[in-house]
């Protein structure tokens, strides 16, 4: 088996993956994603106890002990480019001998949950609520760069293209399902197709002083029904995560507060309140 070079599998003096300065022993088999930095103490203000806390760049991680298991809360910034990294490196703490740069035999499985926030694009979704991404529609092409694609669902992307008549200029829009084994576990949350899209203006269709391309976009996705799914709301990260998470083999799960509403052009006065709870129901529910 041929190692994995230097400047493909990034190692510090300290053994330490790259970007996320961890080892291999610093990190749980459950990990818990958000993306802003300040969100990792109100999930690890949970734990029972904390064992290390570490920060490099944008990536801050706090390991510790909830009701005896080893759990990790991770932050990863913003955007698929960075959930590429962050996904790649906790797969390689579990699955890749650094000693040997080989791939082990033996694979480890980690469950991955992100907790976020989005935009609704229903009007009966009401702001402050809950949902849990059954599925991802990735505006991004993160997916095309990688060469795994059994795991798409193509008759939903090609009903939503066809839907919105998407423009041939764009990335082919591209799905992928949650973990059924996660997203059992939170069987009261209202469910959806959540879009990700690459950035927060135009590709959300935002306007300040640039113009979005794509015109009545969230009309567009409002209207689209795919076997009774919807798509409830709008975020950054999911379609990589569930991309990468299920090539590699791991189980995972977006689940999101509902800060504003596109449609009805609402916003949470209580934000931070709103989070709080997302993580209050999904930490004692793990």
């Amino acid at each position: 088996m041929n190692k994995i070079g230097e400047t493909e599998l990034i190692l510090t003096k300290e053994k330490k993956i790259y970007h996320l300065n961890l080892k291999k022993e610093e990190i749980g088999d459950t990990i818990i994603l958000v993306g802003d930095p300040s969100r990792v103490k109100m999930v690890s203000n949970k734990f029972d106890e904390i064992q290390c806390k570490i920060t490099h760049r944008e990536f801050t991680t706090h390991t510790g002990k909830l009701r005896n298991k080893k759990i990790s809360v991770i932050s990863t910034g913003i955007g698929t480019d960075n959930i590429d990294i962050v996904v790649n490196e906790l797969d390689a703490l579990v699955n890749i001998d650094f000693k040997n740069r080989q791939v082990n035999k033996i694979k480890r499985k980690l469950n991955i949950i992100r907790l976020g926030t989005s935009g609704a694009i229903q009007k009966n979704i009401k702001v402050n609520s809950i949902i849990a991404s059954e599925y991802a529609l990735g505006f991004d092409n993160l997916a095309y760069f990688y060469e795994k694609k059994d795991i798409l669902i193509q008759e939903i992307s090609k009903a939503y293209i066809s839907h919105t008549k998407w423009p041939i200029k764009l990335s082919k829009p591209y799905v992928v399902k949650s973990s059924n084994l996660l997203l059992n576990k939170f069987p009261l949350i209202k469910k959806g197709i959540t879009a990700t899209a690459p950035g927060f203006y135009a590709p959300q269709g935002r306007k300040l002083r640039l113009s979005t391309s794509i015109k009545n976009l969230q009309q567009k996705m409002e209207q689209f029904n795919f076997n009774g799914n919807q798509i409830t709301n709008f975020e950054m990260e999911c379609s990589a995560l569930y991309y990468l998470g299920r090539s590699l083999g791991h189980h995972t799960l977006t689940i999101c507060t509902v800060l504003g509403n596109r449609l009805s052009n609402s916003y949470s006065k209580e934000p931070n309140n709103a989070i709080k709870n997302m993580i209050d129901y999904v930490v004692d529910r793990i």
